[in-house]
């Protein structure tokens, strides 16, 4: 009761905050945000010493900082590892937002900003949640933090700082709390043990040494433009599967018991439909949230090349390029997709064009948790407890890709407690978090910290 009443006495006072470390436009991909990704990590850094936590420092890295922060009440007693980041997507497109993005503006019950729901207003409210356990003096464990700026640009220094022993004594813990994810829906929770694996490709196709006038040179030379998309359809036949040879060699198939409990979660296809504006379509066999959570993915993100400003061009360019990414599944590997690609990608390239074939770093292979440890019952009771309904358990169709270093580095499981929505609107014009998820995440986070350490006593 005490935690209630300093949430409520304190709103104000956090949404404030909140808004402050939302107008940080702190955009790792972009250069030009540099100073500004800076700036919010020492903004996190300040907040997590006022919430009262013992230390807060900032760890050089090659590119943006890592924020460390612990609260060690007796080392005999648990740690959680809360793990987040202050980084955020690009605008683009910046003409579709209604409110300019780094102006956080509250309307009907939400805060309307880039990075309110990925992951500020998720982030923030773990911080909230320690401040408000520490001054009532009911914090039941100890609790550490490791914030990153570079997960939406592929997460390469916190790779490199979980690959050093030093570091991983730094950071040890018994468990890790992650707020980036999802509910199913308003009022609607669910805890997702599951998220799929990712690798991130650029192509850029090259038929000529320039680019030509269509008119002397139409019809006697490729179109780069044309060869490139011939090429990508190739990737997926009409059933929706992916053709890439050997692609789905160590895809396990989906178990009855595993379909039953996705199937459990409620699902409205007809709702699905409408919030998007698009058909549900996709491997044929499968339901929606199987092929969203539990079956690889290829998707192109984009397609370039030639005259694209307004008016005409006839020009042939010599060039074009491609973005796309494959999500994965357990038992696939990053290293084993990728060689597979290649192969084939060049297989389909003729003779006469030259393909450059660039993989981002960053990626990561799926993860899969069993949901009846007893960090997860913690998490199910703690979401029964606030919120007066038991969780669904659900697979996400994301991923994080630091969450199999922590595995791999750390020999930990992650609870991911996300309070965000699929109407989020996450990486697209418009995101927003809902006020009440904030605060009610809040105090999700503290019924957790009770139920784990009575899980574990």
């Amino acid at each position: 009761m005490h935690t209630q009443n300093y949430i409520h006495q304190h709103r104000e006072r956090f949404l404030q905050e909140l808004c402050d470390f939302l107008r940080i436009p702190s955009v790792s991909t972009q250069p030009q945000h540099a100073a500004d990704v800076q700036k919010a990590a020492q903004f996190v850094q300040q907040k997590l010493l006022s919430a009262g936590c013992d230390q807060s420092i900032l760890i050089t890295t090659k590119k943006y900082p890592l924020c460390y922060a612990e609260k060690i009440i007796d080392p005999k007693l648990p740690t959680i590892l809360v793990y987040g980041h202050y980084d955020v997507q690009p605008i683009a497109p910046a003409h579709l937002w209604t409110h300019p993005p780094f102006e956080p503006i509250i309307r009907d019950g939400k805060i309307y900003a880039r990075g309110a729901s990925d992951d500020k207003g998720q982030l923030y409210l773990q911080i909230k949640a320690i401040e408000t356990m520490i001054a009532n003096h009911c914090l039941p464990c100890n609790v550490k933090f490791l914030v990153e700026g570079e997960e939406e640009s592929g997460s390469e220094s916190i790779i490199q700082f979980l690959s050093e022993k030093k570091n991983q004594d730094l950071v040890q813990a018994d468990i890790i709390l992650i707020s980036d994810t999802t509910l199913l829906a308003k009022d609607l929770p669910s805890i997702s043990i599951s998220t799929r694996g990712i690798t991130y490709v650029e192509l850029t196709l090259t038929t000529a040494k320039r680019d030509l006038h269509s008119g002397l040179y139409g019809g006697a030379v490729a179109n780069p433009i044309q060869t490139l998309c011939h090429i990508i359809s190739q990737l997926k036949d009409p059933l929706h599967k992916i053709t890439i040879p050997g692609f789905y060699d160590n895809v396990q198939t989906l178990s009855q018991s595993a379909r039953n409990v996705i199937q459990a979660a409620p699902f409205d296809t007809d709702a699905f439909q409408t919030s998007i504006g698009a058909l549900a379509v996709g491997e044929v066999g499968y339901t929606t949230p199987e092929r969203v959570g539990a079956r690889p993915a290829l998707d192109i993100n984009g397609i370039w090349g030639g005259y694209i400003e307004a008016g005409a061009k006839t020009v042939l360019p010599a060039q074009a390029h491609a973005k796309f990414s494959i999500r994965l599944v357990p038992n696939q590997t990053i290293e084993e997709i990728e060689h597979k690609l290649c192969q084939y990608l060049h297989h389909l390239t003729p003779t006469w064009a030259k393909l450059d074939i660039n993989i981002h770093s960053g990626g990561g292979n799926a993860i899969f948790f069993d949901h009846q440890q007893k960090c997860f019952q913690a998490a199910s009771l703690a979401f029964a407890e606030v919120w007066g309904n038991q969780p669904f358990w659900t697979r996400g169709g994301g991923s994080l890709p630091v969450i199999t270093q922590f595995k791999e580095k750390l020999g930990l499981d992650c609870v991911l407690m996300g309070f965000g929505l699929p109407s989020d609107a996450v990486h697209a014009p418009d995101e927003h978090f809902h006020l009440d998820h904030f605060f009610k995440g809040m105090t999700t986070v503290i019924a957790f910290y009770q139920h784990f350490v009575r899980s574990t006593s």
